[in-house]
C-alpha cells in the first residue's frame, strides 16, 4: 500500500490517478496511523513551503520519520522533495525534514520565475527513478524556488544554472518536476517506485 499524504498542498487528484492509471494500491492520508501502516509513502506538493509546517500540525512528521527509518521507501514531489532538504529560503522558519545537505533557493532576477514546462533530465550517475528511460527525458516542472547539487542527486536540470532534479539515496528519491504531469516517462518514473522492493 503507498500512502499519498495530504496536508493541504498536494496535487493529490493527479497523483492518485497516476498511481491508480498503474494498477498500484495507494491511499490519500492525513492520519499519522495510516501513514505508519502503508509500505511506501508518497509526499506531493505545490504552493509556499511554509505548507509543510501542517505535516507538524498534523502529527505527520514523525510518522514520515520513523517510515523512512524503516527503511519504507519515500518519494517528494515539487515543494515535496524541498521539504527533505534542511529547508527553504521560501519560508526561513520552517524547517526541512534535512535528509539531504543544503538550503533550497529562489531562481535569480535574471530568469522569468516561475519555472514552468517541459525541460530536460540529465543523468548524472545511477538512478532507480530513470531506469529504462534514454538519457533524453523531458518532464513537466512549475516552481520558483530551486534544491542544491549534492553528492545524492542523480539528475540536474539547466535554468538559471544547474540545479537538483532528482535526488536518491537509500529508499529517499525525490523529484522536482512532476511526473504525474510528464506524460509517458513520468509514469515510467512513478512504476519505477512502485516496483522498488519494500
Amino acid at each position: 500500500m503507498i500512502a499519498i499524504i495530504d496536508y493541504r498542498a498536494g496535487n493529490l487528484a493527479s497523483v492518485k490517478k497516476a498511481f491508480d492509471h498503474l494498477g498500484a494500491e495507494c491511499l490519500v492520508t492525513s492520519g499519522p496511523a495510516e501513514a505508519r501502516s502503508a509500505n511506501k509513502l508518497v509526499l506531493p506538493g505545490v504552493g509556499h513551503f511554509s505548507a509543510t509546517q501542517a505535516l507538524d500540525e498534523l502529527g505527520l512528521r514523525p510518522a514520515i520519520e520513523e517510515s523512512i527509518s524503516a527503511g519504507k521507501p519515500f518519494l517528494g514531489i515539487c515543494v515535496g522533495m524541498q521539504w527533505m532538504f534542511a529547508g527553504s529560503s521560501e519560508a526561513p522558519q520552517v524547517r526541512g525534514l534535512g535528509l539531504f545537505a543544503g538550503q533550497c533557493s529562489r531562481f535569480s532576477s535574471a530568469v522569468k520565475s516561475p519555472h514552468v514546462g517541459w525541460n530536460t533530465l540529465s543523468p548524472r550517475g545511477r538512478s532507480r527513478l530513470l531506469a529504462g528511460l534514454s538519457d533524453q527525458v523531458f518532464a513537466y516542472f512549475t516552481h520558483s524556488y530551486r534544491a542544491p547539487i549534492g553528492a545524492d542527486c542523480v539528475s540536474t536540470t539547466t535554468y538559471d544554472g544547474d540545479f537538483a532534479s532528482i535526488v536518491e539515496r537509500g529508499n529517499l528519491f525525490g523529484v522536482q518536476f512532476h511526473p504525474e504531469k510528464s506524460g509517458d516517462a513520468g509514469l515510467r518514473i512513478l512504476r519505477n517506485f512502485v516496483e522498488l522492493p519494500c
